[in-house]
């Protein structure tokens, strides 16, 4: 089975919360604060694993979640790490934010290997919190939430060149003969149901790869014969070789098999359509007319067709001159970078942007308080007890709630709702 996309959660390990706790030691009646801090949560890692080729591991599997940190404990102790998880996919792996589309990570290197969501770091015990002024203090930080993230996975073959062409005009045929890929053969349409790679070895240490994309046929660029699904591979590939039935044996006009593949690609991609191409002339070996031939050189030159070869895939002759030409092409052509790669850091921002202050009057005498500072503030820090509560509200004051509670009309005796407690305002 081929699996070239799949929508999967990813979520890295929150990070454990500092320790709030205080040294007990025989004959010391009020030891000191000793609370330790938070251990860090995993991250989420991909690795573009070469000896994976399809998707197809995250076709049941949608949620992949790091370890969290744990808490931080007596005697200074610190909580242990979250272990990373690592997700192994397809080098060519694209991964995309599910939301917008956006390119998030474009895994184009054998065995490269990228953090993509960091793990919330440790809370810091209380420990931290000691001064001249407060010398047992009852307050930790919490550990930092991790992120969350839905992408979609798309994997984009990584060939040097894709062969081209409408069904059983001979690519599967080509690839096997110039290669050690094995496509199956036979004379009818779609029989490559999937992309496939083949190396084709010019030297002792020279080789390219070839992919065998499936045939395309008209409408693809709109999905027909899922043919949209097909040519985001060939997106990748340096150089494009264009396998024609010169024969037209099948009823078909050679010439306006060429024009309407090419008219597909520009349809799907005008950097697509672009891409410099051979032109293979397939089953000359079953045209008995050389004229034929020269017509067809004659007009795919004139459409903008470089390099044309007459070719027999099946009696093996014709296709040195092809390999060789393509060679040196891929030798002249740099790999294109697709599109602009964004920060996942900046996306995470973005989608968590929440306003400041967000007083809501929930009933008569009612307020709730909400928003960007009270979330900062209760993910950083652990309030311990009825102390703790006030040192709560001492925080929220010293951030300006009270100004922000009476710019929304707040009075005295009302009930304000914060963080799921209530408290009467008093001026």
């Amino acid at each position: 089975m081929f699996i070239d996309e799949s929508v999967i959660t990813v979520i890295s390990g929150k990070g454990g919360d500092g320790a709030a706790t205080f040294r007990r030691e025989k004959f010391v009646q009020f030891g000191g604060p000793d609370g330790g801090d938070g251990g860090k949560g995993g991250d989420i890692v991909f690795i573009a694993d070469p000896n994976i080729n399809t998707l197809v591991d995250f076709k049941s599997s949608k949620k992949f979640k790091a370890q969290d940190g744990t808490k931080g404990a007596a005697a200074r102790s610190t909580g242990k790490s979250g272990e990373d998880l690592i997700i192994k996919v397809p080098v060519g792996t694209m991964v995309r934010d599910f939301e917008t589309n956006k390119l998030l990570l474009d895994l184009d290197n054998p065995n490269e290997k990228v953090i993509f969501l960091k793990g919330g770091d440790g809370g810091r015990g209380n420990i931290h919190f000691k001064s001249s002024v407060k010398k047992a203090p009852r307050i930790a930080e919490s550990g930092r939430e991790g992120a969350e993230l839905k992408i979609k996975l798309e994997l984009k073959l990584l060939a040097d060149v894709a062969l081209v062409g409408y069904p059983s005009v001979g690519k599967s045929s080509f690839i096997n003969k110039v290669s050690a890929a094995r496509s199956k053969v036979a004379s009818y349409h779609f029989t490559t149901l999937k992309p496939k790679l083949g190396v084709v070895r010019m030297g002792d240490e020279e080789s390219f790869v070839i992919a065998d994309v499936p045939g395309l046929i008209e409408g693809a660029h709109e999905g027909v014969g899922l043919g949209d699904r097909f040519l985001k591979h060939i997106e990748r590939c340096k150089l494009i070789v264009h396998i024609v039935d010169i024969s037209g044996l099948d009823g078909r006009d050679p010439k306006e098999d060429f024009l309407k593949i090419n008219h597909e690609l520009k349809n799907y991609s005008e950097k697509l359509s672009k891409k410099r191409q051979i032109v293979v002339a397939n089953k000359i070996d079953m045209l008995y007319e050389d004229e034929k031939y020269d017509e067809f050189e004659k007009f795919v030159k004139e459409n903008g067709a470089e390099f044309v070869y007459p070719v027999s895939v099946i009696a093996n002759d014709g296709l040195k001159p092809v390999l060789s030409k393509a060679w040196e092409l891929i030798q002249e052509i740099p790999r294109e970078e697709l599109e602009e790669v964004h920060s996942v850091e900046e996306l995470i921002r973005e989608n968590n942007k929440k306003e400041d202050w967000i007083i809501k009057k929930v009933s008569d005498n009612v307020f709730e308080v909400d928003g960007r500072i009270v979330d900062d503030v209760l993910r950083k820090y652990v309030f311990i007890g009825e102390e703790g509560i006030i040192n709560f509200l001492q925080k929220m004051r010293s951030l300006g709630m009270e100004t922000e509670l009476e710019n929304a009309g707040v009075e005295q005796g009302d009930v304000i709702i914060i963080a799921g407690y209530e408290f009467e305002y008093i001026i």
